[in-house]
């Protein structure tokens, strides 16, 4: 029981039905949906592409992602292989790693959970950036 004065404690709750979500607006392409609530130590994103569209080859330097895919199917691809992507198949995507996704004739759906990148900070000037 919180003592008086203290806030309550965050409690578990329902933010999304994602395969609803993947369901919907079939040309719709990027994220369908964000985890946008304060004070989260977590970014996760539902991104769909359309039948045939890709996301081209990238890296992310900093932050290991977990890719799930909810619905369609498509291709993982990296620098050395690809990887097909299927309903529920749960991938580690370490960051530094290189990347390209490419949807198949039925589109694809997946959620991308990584931590949170901190926001933009001003800083001063250092005596090595002058």
């Amino acid at each position: 029981m919180p003592s008086a004065g203290s806030a309550p404690a965050p409690a578990p709750r329902l933010l999304c039905d994602i395969h609803a979500l993947a369901r919907a607006d079939p040309a719709t392409a990027g994220a369908v949906w964000k985890l946008t609530e304060s004070g989260r130590q977590l970014d996760a994103n539902l991104v769909h592409l359309p039948a045939h569209q890709r996301v081209e080859t990238h890296a992310e330097p900093d932050l290991d992602v977990l890719l799930l895919v909810v619905a369609g199917h498509g291709i993982l691809g990296s620098d050395d292989r690809t990887e097909p992507l299927t309903g529920g198949a749960l991938f580690w995507l370490p960051h530094g790693s290189t990347r390209r996704i490419a949807a198949g004739a039925d589109g694809l759906s997946y959620l991308t959970v990584h931590r949170r990148r901190p926001g933009m900070q001003i800083r001063s000037r250092s005596a090595a950036d002058s």
